[in-house]
C-alpha cells in the first residue's frame, strides 16, 4: 500500500472552497462524459453518522453520494489488455462531512484486492500543520508529502490557456494571476489548504507496483488540474449558495446521463 499527502494551497476562504469543490465537480463531470464513458450518478442525499463513528471523531452529518466512473479508453492500453470492458469501471462512495471529505473508490473486478481511499481537511493555514490526519505508527512512518502549486507548469496535453493561473485575474474578487515564479502561497489573502490524505492498494502479483504508481501520478495530476480549474471559475462559483448548487447537481444528473448515452468520447485521458 501507497500512502501519500498532497497539500493544495489555494487563495480563497474554507467556507469558499465549499461552493467551489462542489460547482468544479460537477463541470468536470459533465467535461468528461460521453460515449459511453465518464461518470454516472446513482445517489447524492443526507448522511448522518453515530458519533462513535465520525470521522477524526468530530465529523459526522453531511452529504453521500455515489457515482461509477466509466473508464474504457481512459486508462493505458496495457491496462485495458489485462481487464475487460465491463470490468473498466471505478465505483465511487464518498461522505463530504465538510470541511471533512471521504472518498473510497473500488473496482468491482479486483474487490478488496484494489482500493483507492481518499481522506481530505480543509483547513485555514498554508500547509503547515505537521498530522491533521491523525496518523500514527506505521502509516505516519510511510506518509509520503507533496505540496502542489497550480500554478506551476502542466503537461501539453493538460493545458489550457483558459485554466491557466498564471493568466486568470478574478474580476468579483480580484485574486490572481498567480505566477509559477513567485512564492504566491506564503503571502496570498485570504489563504487555506486542502490536505488529501490517499491511500491505495493493488493486489496483483507482477503488477502491483506499476499500477500503484500509475494510481498516485493520476491521482496527483488530477488533483492538480481540477485545482487549476476550480481557480479559473472563481467568477463562476462566487456568489453561489448551497441551494444553487444542489439545484446544478440535479440538473448535472439528467445531462450526465443523456451525454453518457448519446454523446462523444471526451476529456481525461490517463497519461501511458
Amino acid at each position: 500500500m501507497l500512502i501519500t499527502e498532497f497539500r493544495i494551497i489555494l487563495p480563497m476562504t474554507v467556507e469558499e472552497y465549499q461552493v467551489a469543490q462542489l460547482y468544479a465537480t460537477a463541470e468536470v463531470s459533465k467535461q468528461n462524459t460521453g460515449g459511453g464513458e465518464g461518470v454516472e450518478i446513482l445517489a447524492n442525499e443526507p448522511f448522518e453518522k453515530p458519533m462513535a463513528e465520525a470521522f477524526l471523531g468530530r465529523y459526522n452529518t453531511g452529504q453521500y453520494t455515489k457515482k461509477i466512473y466509466h473508464l474504457g479508453s481512459r486508462v493505458p492500453s496495457w491496462v485495458r489488455y489485462i481487464f475487460s470492458d465491463s470490468s473498466l469501471s471505478l465505483h465511487e462512495e464518498a461522505w463530504n462531512a465538510y470541511p471533512y471529505c471521504k472518498t473510497v473508490l473500488k473496482n468491482p473486478y479486483m474487490k478488496e484486492n484494489m482500493i483507492i481511499d481518499i481522506s481530505t481537511l480543509h483547513v485555514p493555514d498554508r500547509g503547515e500543520s505537521e498530522n491533521v490526519h491523525q496518523l500514527a505508527g506505521e502509516e505516519l512512518k510511510h506518509r509520503k508529502i507533496v505540496y502542489i502549486n497550480i500554478a506551476e507548469k502542466v503537461s501539453r496535453a493538460d493545458y489550457k490557456a483558459e485554466e491557466d493561473p498564471e493568466k486568470f485575474h478574478s474580476i468579483k474578487t480580484d485574486r490572481g494571476p498567480l505566477l509559477s515564479t513567485q512564492q504566491w502561497f506564503k503571502t496570498c489573502e485570504p489563504h487555506m489548504c486542502c490536505y488529501k490524505l490517499v491511500r491505495e492498494k493493488f493486489k496483483w502479483f507482477g503488477l502491483q507496483t506499476k499500477v500503484e504508481n500509475l494510481i498516485m501520478t493520476q491521482e496527483e495530476r488530477l488533483f492538480r488540474n481540477f485545482h487549476r480549474q476550480l481557480f479559473c471559475w472563481t467568477d463562476k462559483w462566487y456568489g453561489l449558495t448551497m441551494h444553487d448548487i444542489r439545484a446544478l447537481e440535479a440538473k448535472a444528473v439528467e445531462e450526465l446521463n443523456k451525454e453518457r448515452v448519446e454523446g462523444e468520447r471526451k476529456g481525461f485521458t490517463t497519461e501511458e
